[in-house]
C-alpha cells in the first residue's frame, strides 16, 4: 500500500497571487523524498489549480508514480499523452463543484468509454484507473471495459455524520474493494481521507494498493511542515501494510 500525494491546493496557493510560488513540483519533490511513493494532480478544464506548465514540470521532476486525473476529453486524451505519466485516473468533472463530487456515472459513460476514449488512450502503455462509487455494477463494468484498476470514491466515508454511517459506508467499500480485487483489478481509494479517519479506513478495507491524500494532507503541513506531514501520514498506513 502506498500514498500518493496531490499537490493540486499547492497551485492553489500559487494562484491566489500568482507570483510563482509556492511551485508545485518543488512540493511534489519534497513529498517524495519524505517517503511518498508518487503524486496525483488534475488538470481541469477551467486550469483551476494546476496549470498546463506544471504537468509538464512534474513529469520532469517526479521520479515515483505520477498518476494523472482528468476528464476524457479530447483535449485532456492529448495532454495525456503527450506528458505520458504512468496513471491517467478517469473522473467526473462539474464546472461549479469546489471538488469531485462523486464517482463516474458508469451507465452514462460506458458507451463513450468503449467506443472513444480506452482505444485511443490505449495507443499507449499507460494504465488506467476509474473513479468510481463503491458499487457493484460500476466496478463491474469498470472490470467490463479492461480498466487495470480503481479509485474508490472516499468521501462519503469520510464526511459521514453519524458513527452508523460512517460504519456502513465502510462495509459498502469492503466490498467493492473484495469484488475489484476478485477481477483483478488494483484497489486505489481516495477523497476526504485525513488524519482523523484513515486509520479507520485502513482496518475496514482490504486490498488497497495507493492511498491518494490531497486537500487535507496540504493543509495540516501549513502547521506541520509537509515533510513532517507526509510522515505522519505514513505512519499512520505503515501500521497496516501486510
Amino acid at each position: 500500500m502506498r500514498l500518493l500525494v496531490n499537490i493540486d491546493h499547492v497551485a492553489t496557493l500559487r494562484n491566489a497571487r500568482g507570483e510563482g510560488y509556492p511551485n508545485p513540483a518543488m512540493a511534489a519533490k519534497i513529498c517524495e523524498q519524505a517517503g511518498a511513493s508518487g503524486i496525483v494532480f488534475h488538470l481541469r478544464s477551467d486550469r483551476r489549480h494546476i496549470k498546463d506548465e506544471d504537468v509538464f514540470e512534474l513529469k520532469k521532476s517526479v521520479s515515483g508514480t505520477l498518476d494523472f486525473e482528468m476528464a476524457a476529453t479530447d483535449e485532456m486524451i492529448s495532454i495525456l499523452k503527450e506528458v505520458h505519466p504512468h496513471l491517467c485516473t478517469l473522473v467526473p468533472e462539474g464546472r461549479e463543484e469546489l471538488t469531485t463530487e462523486g464517482g463516474l456515472n458508469m451507465d452514462n459513460v460506458f458507451d463513450d468509454y468503449k467506443n472513444r476514449v480506452f482505444p485511443s488512450i490505449r495507443e499507449t502503455d499507460i494504465e488506467i484507473s476509474l473513479f468510481v462509487d463503491p458499487n457493484t455494477i460500476d466496478i463491474e463494468k469498470a472490470h467490463e471495459l479492461g480498466s487495470e484498476a480503481i479509485e474508490l470514491h472516499t468521501g462519503n466515508y469520510a464526511n459521514a455524520k453519524t458513527k452508523e454511517l460512517a460504519e456502513k459506508e465502510l462495509d459498502r467499500l469492503a466490498k467493492a474493494a473484495e469484488l475489484a480485487h476478485k477481477l483483478g483489478m488494483k484497489v486505489n481509494a481516495g477523497h476526504g481521507l485525513n488524519q482523523q479517519n484513515l486509520a479507520v479506513f485502513l482496518t475496514a478495507v482490504p486490498h488497497l494498493n495507493e492511498i491518494s491524500i490531497g486537500h487535507a494532507l496540504i493543509s495540516d503541513s501549513i502547521f506541520d511542515g509537509l515533510e513532517n506531514t507526509v510522515k505522519k501520514y505514513l505512519r499512520i498506513m505503515e501500521t497496516y501494510n501486510d
